[in-house]
């Protein structure tokens, strides 16, 4: 079955290297975007149920969690550095004549081309 992608925002919204966070029907999530590619990801901290969207993107491919510091890996969700252990979930995303696109109902192990 084909992914069904939901439009989140513009591109030019999220800088390379930036987070943001997006709302769609009642999920959150953290949005991505570095080297060209954008990611989605859940945007619940699993230690602390804190916005990821509100971390850091580090240069590595890492969200890290502005509360406690946890760190997880863009593609696959998991935690890289604790005192998280459990990972996040991600989405698939791509990026469609500038705008960003997720699927919520499928997960992914990793970014799409933007």
């Amino acid at each position: 079955m084909e992914p069904q992608f939901v439009r989140v925002g513009s591109l030019a919204e999220i800088a390379d290297g930036e987070l943001r966070g997006y709302e769609i029907g009642g999920m959150h999530l953290a949005v991505a975007h570095l080297d060209g590619r954008v990611y989605a990801l859940s945007d619940e901290c699993t230690h602390r149920s804190c916005s990821l969207s509100e971390g850091e993107l580090d240069p590595e491919g890492q969200v890290v969690c502005r509360t406690c510091g946890s760190r997880f890996d863009l593609d696959s969700g998991e935690p890289t550095g604790g005192p998280a252990v459990e990972p996040v979930s991600v989405y698939l995303a791509r990026v469609e004549d500038g705008w960003v696109e997720v699927s919520v109902t499928s997960w992914a192990h990793n970014g799409t081309e933007g």
